[in-house]
């Protein structure tokens, strides 16, 4: 089993840090939500024209920062100059992995030109232990388990479909992630029904879901027994870890 899976209990992730201390995918977010204890933190990641991996999750600066453009038509220099919230400048995934060495990140691939640079940076880093990847794309999810087989990753859309076929007994390809991570329902599929969470448990697959910020929603999902909740809200999950006596630190 990779590192990224071998603590016991639920896993407590900040999804994009805590936005309570910072806006998301910031310094300020990431360093709030290791402050609360967290262990286990989630990013996403776009690539300058130049290929610098950023914490970011649009491919462009417009939502969130005091400047516009595409981050793949930018180099790194000029990326450096915005400021999300107008305060808080883009970290690099360099920066976060090295910044909190005592952390595992979850990453999510959000274009195809972060993966060379993505290998080059685990390779340099030696992070592989400390890191599980997901992606949209099931063609990048495979180049990086080509290269980096130990490298823990979660299941593709493509992947999740095909466990959901499984649940109905069709025969699929082989499924290569680590673990699932999933909303409770995608459009009117469901995902985390009673049939689903068997076919999970069948497949050996540690279930962790996103995004969940309500307290009756953890409780629930808690009592369902997944393995892992991904919150927006990171005070609020530890509150209600820590009154089960499952907060882990």
């Amino acid at each position: 089993m990779s590192g990224f899976l071998v603590r016991a209990g639920i896993l407590a992730f900040a999804h994009r840090g805590d936005h309570l201390s910072g806006p998301e995918n910031t310094m300020a977010a990431f360093e709030g939500a290791v402050a609360l204890g967290y262990r286990y933190l989630e990013t996403d990641i776009h690539c300058s024209r130049d290929g610098y991996l950023l914490a970011f999750h649009d491919e462009s600066l417009d939502r969130v920062t005091d400047r516009t453009g595409r981050i793949a038509e930018m180099d790194y220099a000029e990326i450096q100059k915005a400021r999300v919230a107008g305060e808080h400048p883009i970290p690099s995934l360099e920066d976060l992995l090295t910044a909190f060495p005592d952390t595992f990140i979850n990453i999510d691939m959000k274009a195809d030109a972060t993966v060379a640079p993505f290998k080059a940076l685990i390779k340099r880093l030696r992070c592989q232990d400390r890191i599980c990847v997901g992606a949209f794309s099931h063609r990048r999810l495979q180049s990086l388990r080509a290269d980096y087989p130990q490298v823990c990753t979660s299941l593709s859309p493509k992947e999740v479909l095909w466990a959901k076929l499984r649940s109905f007994h069709f025969p699929t390809p082989k499924i290569r992630g680590a673990c699932a991570q999933i909303p409770e329902q995608a459009g009117r599929l469901a995902l985390l029904d009673e049939r689903m969470l068997e076919t999970w448990r069948k497949l050996e697959l540690p279930v962790h879901v996103w995004t969940i910020n309500e307290p009756k929603d953890m409780n629930r999902l808690i009592d369902l027994g997944v393995d892992g909740i991904m919150t927006d809200d990171a005070a609020q999950l530890k509150s209600v870890l820590g009154n089960r006596e499952l907060w882990q630190s």
